[in-house]
């Protein structure tokens, strides 16, 4: 029974609500069980739902859904999602061997023009690259691109079908001679040894792919000209690196990488 905040009942029922409340209040105090502090707060807290055994007689959002164990499998028609987020993505296998390596705040690597202090592994690919591009038979470069694991890559991406054919589609001929003057053009150039003494240890052309671009001096410009137009430079400047063709050779003489781009 409720009474209105704003007025007051008379003075009979007064009388027996209270007379009947005097009479419950023994028998309240006697009936009802003492409860610990902690029990009652526990009664409090809503106990967590449980499932019915026959999920089709739930009523909608009356189960918590629970969580899935770890490797188990998302349910039909939803996409797996196996990446964790918490972790960095995994670096590329080859450790970005193909991408430039200008670094602003490291003394820059020696240019090297003397093609005899090479080892004499890289020495030979070098002059058999040199010589096939003079032929202008872009064929001739078959052999030395090889096949299987230690085939030559060619692109940051990957090819399909055959790599010659690939080649002849980036020349601008078609039929592979602009890509062979490129490529002898690249190997004219001086070179870098990088990473030396690591699984990595590589030769490359030109030496471009391991200067800062905005270091270069005159001379090194005309050079870099060669390869490029004053515009692709600007590009790159604002890159970072030089990103046009270069070429990466093993000590053992692998011809390891020709391609462009970042």
């Amino acid at each position: 029974m409720r009474f209105s905040m704003s007025g007051r009942p008379r003075g009979l029922a007064l009388s027996i609500l209270i007379a009947a409340s005097c009479l419950a209040l023994p028998l309240c105090l006697t009936s009802t069980p003492s409860y610990a502090l902690s029990e009652i707060q526990r009664e409090d807290v809503p106990s967590p739902v449980t499932p019915p055994a026959n999920g089709d007689s739930a009523a909608p959002g009356a189960a918590v859904p629970m969580p899935e164990a770890p490797g188990t499998k998302p349910a039909d028609g939803q996409p797996a999602d196996d990446t964790d987020k918490s972790e960095p993505e995994t670096p590329p296998a080859n450790g970005g061997i193909t991408s430039p390596r200008a670094d602003p705040d490291a003394p820059p690597p020696a240019v090297v023009y003397d093609l005899n202090t090479l080892p004499e592994p890289v020495k030979r690919m070098h002059g058999l690259l040199i010589e096939a591009c003079r032929t202008g038979d872009i064929e001739k470069l078959r052999p030395l691109i090889g096949k299987g694991d230690s085939m030559t890559q060619l692109s940051l991406g990957d090819i399909d079908g055959d790599p010659v054919t690939f080649l002849k589609s980036l020349s601008g001929d078609g039929g592979g001679q602009e890509i062979l003057a490129i490529l002898e053009e690249v190997l004219s150039a001086g070179y870098v040894h990088v990473d030396t003494g690591t699984p990595q240890e590589l030769y490359v052309w030109p030496y471009f792919f391991a200067l800062p671009l905005d270091k270069l001096d005159a001379r090194q410009r005309v050079e870099l000209f060669k390869l490029v137009t004053a515009s692709d430079y600007d590009d790159m400047k604002q890159f970072g690196a030089y990103i046009f063709y270069r070429v990466g050779i093993t000590p053992t003489g692998q011809w390891l990488f020709f391609v462009a781009g970042d």
